[in-house]
């Protein structure tokens, strides 16, 4: 698999419908990092190919999508991105967090197999 690019309309459908929802719920089924990005992004053009290593790497186990804050001005409003890139890591119990920031790919590899991978021990 390869970063999936998204649009508003697919961002509500495949992450999260901020239109319809006021508290976080995500949308989908696998752990999943969005990066928030533009083309004319240096940093962003360093980290584009370690997350298409990374989805190929984590096929089927993670999702990784990209939205293009220049064609879609209103998702980075809406989460208030202020720099780029910044990634979106979403956990395998849905939780968010927003990170400003090129990472390496050995940073991006411990994110993902010690915070995304790993769901929530349920208390006994």
């Amino acid at each position: 698999m390869t970063t999936v690019h998204l649009t508003a309309q697919e961002f509500k459908e495949k992450v999260f419908n901020y239109e319809t929802k006021q508290d976080w719920e995500y949308q989908g089924t696998l752990p999943a990092i969005v990066d928030f990005y533009a083309d004319w992004c240096g940093p962003c053009k360093m980290v584009a190919p370690v997350l298409e290593e990374l989805a190929k790497e984590y096929n089927e186990k993670l999702v990784i999508y990209k939205v293009n804050t220049d064609m879609e001005p209103e998702l980075a409003f809406v989460f208030n991105v202020k720099s780029i890139p910044t990634m979106l890591f979403i956990d395998a119990n849905g939780k968010a967090m927003m990170q400003p920031g090129a990472f390496p790919k050995h940073v991006f590899k411990s994110l993902i197999e010690e915070k995304l991978l790993i769901p929530l021990k349920t208390e006994m």
